[in-house]
C-alpha cells in the first residue's frame, strides 16, 4: 500500500436474504445475519441475490465506506472527510479484468424516478423511489424506470459498449399494486 494511504474498511453486503426491512425516515433497517444496518443505505435482494444498493442523499458517514465486495466489477463507496484531509496522489495500474455482466450506477441529480426490480426471468418483485442526490448501483436482475418528476441523472457503467448485445428489453407485467417493501 502506498505511503500515507489508508486501507479502506469494507462493509460486506448481506450474505443472506435480509429479514423484511423496516422503514426509518428515508433509511432502512435490515437484520441480515452479518450485522445490524441502520443507515441511509438499502440493499435490494431478489431470490437471495444482491441486485441493487441504494445510497440516499442523506447518507454521510465519516471516512470511506465501501458497499460492494472486492469481486464486484463495479465498486461503490462513500467518502466523507473534514477539510485538510489529504488523499495521496496516485495512478491506477493496468489490471486485466473479465466483466461478464454490466453493472451500472445512476446518480440522480434532479427530479424523482421510480425503479422497478425484476428477477432474471423478468418477474416483477419490488419498486423504490429515488430523488435528487440519491445513488443506485444496479448489480443483477432486471430493472425499469418511470420518471415521476423532471429528471436529470448520470449513468456510469463498464465499457466498451456492446450495442444490442448489452441488454435484453422486455415488456414488464406490473401488478395493479406496486410493492415498496
Amino acid at each position: 500500500m502506498p505511503f500515507g494511504a489508508e486501507a479502506p474498511q469494507r462493509n460486506p453486503p448481506c450474505q443472506d436474504t435480509p429479514v423484511k426491512p423496516k422503514k426509518i425516515g428515508d433509511g432502512m433497517v435490515a437484520d441480515c445475519g452479518n450485522a445490524r444496518h441502520i443507515s441511509m443505505k438499502e440493499e435490494i435482494h431478489i431470490e437471495g441475490r444482491l441486485c441493487a444498493v441504494i445510497l440516499k442523499q442523506s447518507f454521510d458517514e465519516p471516512g470511506i465506506q465501501f458497499f460492494t465486495p472486492n469481486d464486484f466489477s463495479q465498486q461503490l463507496a462513500s467518502m466523507s472527510y473534514q477539510p485538510g484531509k489529504v488523499i495521496p496522489a496516485h495512478t491506477h495500474n493496468p489490471v486485466q479484468r473479465e466483466v461478464m455482466h454490466t453493472q451500472e450506477t445512476l446518480f440522480i441529480r434532479k427530479g424523482k424516478v421510480r425503479v422497478d426490480f425484476y428477477t432474471e426471468q423478468r418477474e416483477y418483485r419490488t419498486s423504490r423511489i429515488l430523488s435528487a442526490g440519491d445513488v443506485i448501483l444496479l448489480i443483477a436482475g432486471g430493472h425499469g424506470f418511470e420518471v415521476l418528476e423532471e429528471l436529470n441523472m448520470v449513468e456510469v457503467k463498464q465499457g466498451p459498449y456492446a450495442g444490442d448485445a448489452d441488454k435484453t428489453r422486455f415488456v414488464p407485467q406490473l401488478p395493479d399494486q406496486l410493492r415498496f417493501e
